[in-house]
């Protein structure tokens, strides 16, 4: 039964309590829908029309494909991939991918990594797609997705209920499939979704390179790319200069980097480095920074083609309101000129964005918090590219739509030290969980659904194991003044 507003431990009681006063005297008033029935249908051989070569394929232009357990619980699990670029782009430039995906870790539409063989195992159907295009392919991700989900219907069967998942970008597009198609979706679980939206994230990448161009390389160019080519060209010369600089300690060039990271709320922490020492720190602050920037120019390029313009706008920012007292007391301990670094800001020219642009950026798809069916998002604390406040401006959304009882969010800690070999093993990079995370979120959504259990965040520990934070809370978005 899908649960009825509520917040908490406490409606999680009362509805209990409800429950059990009412045990024995139900009438027709209190029977449940047909679906609802479904949905809470214990059945874990439901049959099913196996889908064969059918289960491969292609629809408008985005590759599908389908995986199928042997025993069917009458889930279908529906993955939205992270975002890709549209060309090679920072910072490795690998070759664009075009293929189906069922899972976060799966390769190439096959479900042969651990992660789907578990999900098949325990009965769940899987079923992915890559997109039309490319880039921010928000319309798309959401038109593929609902026409693999009448794919799946018309070639396996009705299932008892839908959970719509996905990574990054792909959270997004969750976000926004939950909030348009209740009438199939029964739970979402946008994982580092960019939940806030096209215009905060695309604004704050703007930042990074706004100050990145006045205060270290004057030659980066803003928006306007001639090409791909020109894009990526920007970002190498860009990352060349900001690496130098982090490395100046003696004149200054490690604290304007500092400086620019305090703007934006970028993260001294990655996969890469843990932030254990203050070299560590300048380190993963410098991998945070070309992160955004990666988004920045070459994602910009893609965006900035696809909406006609530049949608992103940085002509009312208050950058010192940005910088706490602590924050400056800091950079000028070592060696650094906050007030003039923001000084420099102020009077460098800015961006306006194109109205039009923004307009159509905005209406890809940007999530309104009118939440309707009971959506888990889980994010890395640590995260450089989607930065983990995504999820309290969602909070806040559902909040004023009055939607908070359908809302849960989960966050994922990284261990206190680890080696820039081996990496952070989850918590810190963006989108970066083990596997029994992710399957810990499948567990905690299908139980909420099925069984209509909220999920009580101290309940869930032994269920996400190492990692998991019930205490943690993401702060305000970094455009937000300094106390």
């Amino acid at each position: 039964m899908r649960p009825i507003n509520r917040s908490g431990a406490a409606a999680v009681v009362l509805s209990s309590t409800i429950a059990l006063s009412l045990a024995g005297c139900a009438d027709s008033s209190t029977a449940l829908s047909g679906r609802q029935r479904a949905v809470q249908d214990s059945n874990t051989n439901v049959s099913f029309h196996k889908c064969a070569a059918a289960c491969t394929g292609s629809i408008d232009g985005a590759k599908y494909a389908i995986a199928l357990p042997d025993k069917w619980n009458g889930t279908l699990l529906l993955y939205s991939h992270g975002y890709r670029f549209a060309q090679p782009g920072p910072p490795d430039f690998s070759p664009v991918r075009t293929t189906a995906q069922l899972t976060s870790t799966d390769p190439n539409g096959t479900g042969s990594d651990p992660l789907s063989k578990k999900l098949l195992a325990d009965g769940y159907a899987l079923a992915g797609s890559a997109y039309r295009s490319n880039g921010w392919a928000v319309a798309d991700g959401v038109a593929a997705d609902e026409a693999l989900h009448a794919r799946f219907v018309k070639l396996v069967g009705q299932p008892k209920r839908t959970y719509v998942w996905g990574d990054s970008l792909g959270g997004l597009i969750t976000e926004l499939v939950a909030e348009k198609h209740p009438e199939w979706v029964d739970g979402a679980a946008p994982m580092c979704g960019a939940v806030s939206g096209p215009t905060m994230n695309l604004d704050l990448a703007l930042d990074v390179a706004f100050a990145v161009k006045t205060l270290i390389d004057p030659s980066l160019k803003l928006t306007g790319y001639s090409s791909a080519q020109d894009a990526n060209t920007n970002w190498t010369h860009a990352a060349d200069a900001l690496k130098t600089a982090a490395a100046d300690t003696a004149h200054g060039g490690t604290a304007k980097v500092l400086f620019i990271a305090a703007l934006v709320g970028a993260s001294n922490r990655t996969q890469t480095y843990d932030g254990a020492d203050i070299v560590s720190q300048v380190k993963g602050t410098v991998e945070s920074l070309l992160t955004a920037l990666a988004y920045g120019t070459a994602g910009r390029y893609e965006i900035e083609q696809r909406v006609g313009g530049n949608p992103s706008d940085n002509s009312k920012a208050d950058y010192w309101a940005r910088i706490s007292s602590d924050t400056a007391l800091l950079l000028a301990e070592l060696g650094g000129d906050p007030g003039g670094y923001a000084k420099q800001l102020a009077a460098a020219p800015r961006v306006t964005a194109d109205a039009a642009a923004r307009q159509k950026f905005i209406g890809l798809g940007d999530p309104s918090g009118r939440i309707v069916v009971p959506t888990v998002t889980m994010h890395t604390e640590a995260d450089p590219l989607v930065l983990v406040q995504n999820e309290g401006v969602l909070a806040q959304r559902a909040r004023v739509a009055g939607r908070s009882g359908e809302l849960s969010q989960l966050f994922i800690a990284p261990p206190a030290k680890y080696s820039e070999t081996t990496g952070a093993p989850y918590g810190a990079g963006h989108c970066n969980f083990n596997d029994r995370q992710r399957l810990a979120l499948v567990q905690t959504l299908d139980s909420w659904v099925r069984h209509d259990t909220y999920p009580v965040q101290a309940g869930l520990v032994g269920r996400f194991g190492a990692g998991y934070d019930p205490n943690f809370a993401p702060g305000p978005w970094p455009t937000t003044p300094a106390v």
